[in-house]
Formats: C-alpha cells, structure tokens, sequence
C-alpha cells in the first residue's frame, strides 16, 4: 500500500443539478460512473465528486452536521500565463466568482483565484519551477 496519496476528493455541494452544470461548463467530461446523487469527473490518476452537502454529511456519519466550504485551496498549474488566463477568464464565464485575477507572486510565478459556485476555491498558476508531465500531471522532484 502506498499510504502518501489521494485517490477521490468529494466537494459537498447546494445543488447538485447546478454544480453538475458548473464543472461541464469548463469542459469537463462527467463520468459514467456517476449516479443521480452524485457526479464523478476524472482527473488524471484522481477522481472529483460532487455530493450534496446533506448527503455528505450523512454519509460522514454526521447529519446534523453544516459543512462549510473555502477553508482549502484546490489548484491546476498550467504551461503558461497565458494558459492560466484562459482558464480563469473560462471559468468565470462560467459562473465562477472571482477572488483574486492572475497577477505576478512574489514566489516567482503567475495565479489567481476563483471560487466555484458553492464557494470552494481554485487556484490558477503557473510555476515556472515545476514543470509538467506530458498529461498536465505534476511530479515534484526532489533536488
């Protein structure tokens, strides 16, 4: 077993129905695993559910729970600025709310900041000192 990964990321949701809209919008192609109560896109070796918030919180064995959102970052990283302006100005075309445009970081890169119509954040960036497998997946080497 190798114990240092992540397989699913589950986001709760308001509506579903909407979400679902959100991510297809982006030209995501929804999983024909998913079911009427929850939506599953691939992504690279990693999956991204929506479930509706109630739902999760059942499911997490707390149904009285509110679940809250924004309290994580959930990043792509791109070839280039241009790259990431594409898909923030996607993005909010949309429906994403804007946080933050892409600009120039202080730790040498480009991104910005949006939020999806639930409220969890996304970033957008490039990172000139982590390039890109071929597949848009990222492999952090160790110096």
């Amino acid at each position: 077993m190798t114990p240092q990964r992540v397989t699913l990321i589950t986001l709760g949701v308001k509506d579903l129905t909407a979400s679902r809209a959100f991510y297809k919008s982006l030209s995501w192609q929804e999983s024909s695993r998913s079911q009427e109560s929850v939506a599953f896109f691939q992504i690279n070796g990693l999956v991204l559910g929506l479930f509706g918030l109630d739902a999760l919180a059942a499911d997490q064995g707390r149904p009285d729970a509110q679940l809250g959102t924004g309290a994580m970052t959930l990043a792509q990283n791109f070839e280039s600025e241009a790259e990431v302006d594409a898909a923030f100005s996607k993005a909010l075309k949309c429906g994403a709310a804007e946080l933050k445009a892409p600009e120039k970081v202080f730790w040498g890169g480009y991104s910005g900041y949006y939020a999806d119509p639930d409220g969890h954040v996304w970033e957008v960036a490039h990172n000139p000192f982590w390039p890109l497998n071929a597949d848009g997946s990222l492999t952090l080497r160790d110096e």
